[in-house]
């Protein structure tokens, strides 16, 4: 029915009338991790207009999600026979207020033991959500061993000042970085006692000329110590993200991981279990080397969201290594999308639990006596 209506003639106002109908409905029964509510309980704004063979509709959405929201572009072009495209606007706001400049929520991915992968993952989440719509950096808050200038592929480049009193940051594939690692040779990080790192860190933060952007991901220091607590005290952080592999130990010390978040009032958006299965490159076979679905029951226990789960495959720590990032390099492979779902979670995440216009945010009713 609509394949002839909409092959580049003007619609009647009934036959329009249908169509919004059908992606309304579409776009009010869809369900995701993402959108537990469906999408259209979260647009800001929502329009459709007719075009030549087909429509368009105007979303504005609190998150970023383009490959889903791409992926119901095509199940509505099959349903109603015409070409039908989404432009969109992501209204990312702070779900905590701060003073540091040009920066919307940051966010704050820990580990509670080292080898975990956290800073593989946190370089790939950013990749991942700027991939999705999004404007992201990346602070490096792991003063003794600063990773993010290798993992980005920069770690020669150095950075610069356009006014005398704070650092450009390096930009590497569209991700604002900084990092210790940029100023200081390795074995002069190493022996900075705690108190020196804790003020470094905090001069990172505040004496980079940030550009606007939607999420700073932190990279923290591994554990639950003093300085993994004065750092998630000190910085204004929305919500944190906790890495862990499927081992019992790793999950012990992820659970202290959000035992301290607890403590200093900073919601834990959910879990990521990297390393939770290896695929056999022959056989497609799924071997769960470390254990099998710690992740899931760590979020269980704690009361938070399991983010998503990621293999242990040697293409991700070889990227890491050179600099590069699955996301980049196979924008369309299994990986990438694993990591975009999992970035599209944490987003959706954030402004479920935190913002104001999301529909799991509390309402006072008052009433006149």
């Amino acid at each position: 029915m609509f394949g002839k209506l909409f092959s580049g003639k003007i619609l009647s106002s009934n036959d329009h009338q249908q169509a919004i109908n059908v992606i309304q409905e579409t776009l009010e029964n869809y369900r995701s991790d993402a959108f537990p509510y469906g999408v259209m309980a979260i647009l800001q704004h929502f329009n459709i207009k007719e075009k030549k063979g087909g429509v368009s509709v105007d979303l504005s959405l609190p998150f970023p999600c383009h490959d889903e929201l791409q992926a119901l572009e095509i199940q509505l072009t099959e349903s109603l026979q015409c070409k039908v495209e989404f432009d969109v606007t992501v209204e990312v706001k702070p779900v905590r207020a701060h003073n540091i400049a040009n920066i919307g929520n940051i966010i704050a991915i820990a580990s509670g033991k080292g080898g975990v992968g956290k800073s593989t993952t946190t370089v790939n989440l950013a990749h991942a959500l700027r991939a999705e719509g999004a404007s992201v950096g990346i602070l490096d808050a792991d003063i003794y061993g600063p990773s993010i200038p290798t993992m980005l592929g920069v770690k020669e480049q150095k950075p610069t000042s356009a006014d005398g009193k704070t650092m450009i940051p390096i930009q590497a594939h569209g991700i604002n970085a900084m990092s210790i690692g940029f100023l200081v040779s390795d074995d002069e990080a190493t022996v900075w006692r705690g108190p020196m790192a804790s003020s470094a860190f905090n001069q990172l933060l505040n004496e980079t000329a940030w550009p606007e952007l939607d999420y700073l991901l932190i990279d923290m220091p591994p554990g639950t110590g003093d300085i993994q607590l004065t750092l998630a005290q000190k910085v204004p952080v929305a919500a944190a993200v906790i890495v862990t592999t499927p081992q019992n130990v790793a999950l012990a010390d992820a659970t202290k991981g959000i035992t301290m978040f607890d403590k200093v009032k900073v919601p834990v958006l959910g879990v990521i279990e990297n390393m939770s299965y290896h695929v056999c490159d022959s056989c497609g076979h799924q071997s769960y080397l470390f254990g099998q679905d710690g992740g899931a029951d760590i979020a269980a226990n704690q009361k938070t969201t399991l983010l998503g789960q990621l293999p242990l495959n040697a293409a991700i720590r070889e990227d890491a290594d050179q600099g590069n990032s699955s996301i980049i390099e196979n924008s369309a492979g299994d990986i990438a999308k694993l990591y975009r779902r999992i970035a599209r979670n944490m987003a959706a995440q954030l402004f479920l639990q935190l913002d104001a216009r999301s529909p799991q945010t509390a309402t006072i009713a008052v009433e006149a006596e």
